[in-house]
């Protein structure tokens, strides 16, 4: 095996798959169903009938994870979704967490 041939194996061997982050929105009494719909739909990307779906099973659990993405974009939908909550009123939980 040559110089390079060793090179190359060591470096393909060091790259790692980051880690991925769930988003999970929490069910409460407060929030109106209608805008966590309308939450999966604008920042999730969720198409209607699937964040109905989504929507449904966080109501009926306690809750449901609304997508899974690398840290800094889990983050930064979770923080979008609450701020949004915050501004119209709503206690809406959403938080990023990691994968197991």
């Amino acid at each position: 095996m040559g110089t390079k041939e060793s090179i190359k194996e060591q470096t393909k061997s060091r790259v790692k798959i980051p880690r991925q982050y769930q988003v999970l929105i929490y069910n409460d009494d407060f929030t109106p169903m209608d805008f966590v719909v309308e939450v999966l739909m604008r920042i999730f990307d969720k198409e209607e009938k699937d964040a109905v779906v989504l929507m449904l099973s966080i109501h009926k659990g306690s809750y449901a994870v609304a997508g899974v993405y690398p840290k800094d974009i889990a983050r930064t939908k979770a923080a979008e979704a609450v701020q949004w909550a915050r501004a119209e009123g709503h206690p809406l939980k959403v938080e990023a967490v990691c994968q197991p």
